[in-house]
Parts: C-alpha cells; structure tokens; sequence
C-alpha cells in the first residue's frame, strides 16, 4: 500500500512538473546494451533512405557542463561528458560521417569538464580531419563558448547570448551568522593553508590571494583559447571581450567571436561545404528510448525551467552549481 501511494505522488509531482507538456510512462523491454543508435533529422532533396550517401552526425551540448550524473527527479541523468565523448566516437568510428555539427546551449561548467570537451573535439579532428561546425543556440556563454574555440566555424543566431570568458570560484562564508547563536568552528589542520575557503571561518587574506592565483591560471588558459582559434579579434578588443560580459551573437560576429550568423540549416550547409560533400543527411545520436523528432531534440539534460520545486522556483542545475565547490567557466545570472 505505502509503494502504492509513494508511486501515485511521483506521478503526479512528474504531471506537476510537466506542466502542459505531453507525458509518457512506458514500461518495456529494453536491450541490456543501450548503445547509442541514430536517426536522420534533415536531409537534402533525393537523400533520405539512399544507402552509402555522406552523413553530417549533429552532436548536442546542453545544459551544465559537468563530469557527473545530474539529478532527475526519478533517478539520475546521464553524465554529459561521458555522453557526448561517446557520440563523438561514434562519428569517428562511422567512415560515413564526413562531417560533425556541435549545437551548444549551454552556459558553461567546470573548467576541467569545459576543458575535456575542448580536448575531445581536438583530437577528434587531429585523427579524422573531419570538419566540425559549431551552432550556437540560446545561449553559449563561457564554458559554451570555450568548447565552441575547438570548431572550424561558428554559427550563432543574432540572438544568441555568447561570450562570459572568464572564471568564477562561488564561496559562501557563514561564519558570523553562526556566531549571532554561539556557534564557532575550530578545525583542526595538517596545514595552515588546508581550511582555506571554508564556509565556517572568515577568509583569512592570504587564502583569498592562493585562490585568486588559481582564477587568474585558469582565466589565462581560457584566454589564450581564445586568442588562438579567434584570430579575426581585434586586440584593441581583447580587454574588454574577455571580461566576463555577455553578448549577443550580431555583436558577437563584429568583433570576431563567431564567424557568421545564421541557423542550424547553415551550420548543416557549412559542414557539408567544409567537407566537399554536395548532399548528405543530417544524423542525431540517441538512445534507444529516446524520442528524435526533428534536429532540434534536445540531448538528456537539465533545461532552463524543468526540473524545479514550483514552491520555491529551485533549479536543479543551479542548485548543483551552488553546491558544488570548484572553479568554473559559467554564466550565473
């Protein structure tokens, strides 16, 4: 009986979080090997269904970019990192991909994690010396934008929210709140440099200056991603650029930090064109429960607005961010 009720309430909490939104339970056998399968989304005029035409493999970045499972309401979300070096395998692996589009909408992650991305399209192209287009959507700010430094071309949308290149370390100190009802914290070290960041003691100066070293290390990898795949920046701009503010994808393309603006059609078309290939189809990476209706399907991962406690309005993937000590290249509005 209590399964029984504990089940009803996660299905309604599920509805709740829906919204209006269509919902499916299915329960069915699935193989024990859920590899990942594809299915064409766009193709060109007389391309669909011919066997041994060129395919261009469309591979998502969405959401927070971490190395770790996210949360969900169920159960947990497939790790993104792992995901996506996976489907970039697959297109290695595949001698009929001549050609990858990357669609980020993603407003960064971790360093180490924005940094494996990078990494991954690198050599991907280094061994394969296939092209990889970036699409940019909504937004491809900081972490989003150094993974996009790795393509051969950057496509955004006018209205694309790009850029945010810099790092941010979130400390919270509660320390005098906890001293307002007599609590104080006493810890115990091997080092006087072992407590540095706790939430529990004031930051002494020479914790916050070691701290400060490590953002400026990573804020000049970061930078120098940048200047190194985004040649067309001004340097009378580079300063103000990198920064940590925003802009939109129009502003983006006058200073350098894309190379044109257009849509996913046009990041098809510039793959194709790098490629030397006049037709091919438009393949997306999926599970096999996963339902792929057009190339604008979203990969598994927490979107803007889903995966809240209506209540209070928490978001999970900031909830994650906040609760997470590191260093990241993310944009926190």
């Amino acid at each position: 009986m209590r399964f029984a009720v504990l089940a009803a309430c996660g299905i309604v909490m599920a509805l709740q979080l829906q919204g209006c939104a269509g919902v499916r339970f299915v329960i069915d056998a699935v193989p024990a090997q859920d590899e990942l399968t594809e299915t064409v989304v766009m193709e060109d005029h007389g391309v669909l269904g011919s066997l041994g035409e060129a395919k261009v493999a469309m591979i998502d970045v969405t959401g927070l970019i971490a190395d770790a499972e996210r949360p969900g309401l169920l159960a947990a979300r497939e790790n993104p990192v792992a995901r996506f070096v996976e489907s970039l395998h697959k297109a290695e692996q595949d001698g009929g991909v001549k050609a990858v589009v990357i669609r980020i909408n993603s407003p960064g992650g971790t360093v180490t994690s924005s940094d494996v991305l990078y990494r991954e399209i690198m050599h991907f192209k280094d061994i394969t010396h296939k092209p990889v287009v970036i699409s940019m959507g909504d937004v491809a700010a900081s972490g989003g934008y150094y993974v996009a430094c790795a393509g051969d071309e950057i496509i955004a949308y006018p209205t694309t929210v790009t850029a945010s290149i810099g790092v941010i370390i979130q400390t919270i100190n509660i320390s005098e709140g906890l001293g307002k009802i007599g609590i104080s914290a006493d810890s115990i070290t091997s080092g006087p440099n072992k407590r540095m960041g706790s939430p529990f003691e004031p930051m002494a100066e020479e914790h916050r200056k070691l701290l400060q070293g490590l953002v400026d290390e990573f804020y000049s990898n970061f930078k120098a991603i940048v200047v190194r795949s985004r040649p067309a920046i001004s340097p009378d701009d580079l300063g103000w650029l990198t920064d940590g503010r925003v802009v939109t994808g129009k502003r983006a393309v006058e200073v350098g930090l894309v190379d044109r603006l257009g849509d996913l059609r046009d990041a098809f078309n510039a793959a194709k064109d790098r490629a030397s290939v006049k037709s091919a189809k438009l393949v997306k990476y999926h599970r096999a429960m996963e339902y792929v209706g057009s190339p604008y399907a979203s990969a598994p991962g927490i979107q803007p607005g889903e995966s809240q406690v209506n209540l209070m309005q928490l978001n999970v993937d900031a909830g994650a961010f906040l609760g997470q000590p590191g260093f990241y290249y993310l944009w926190a509005p």
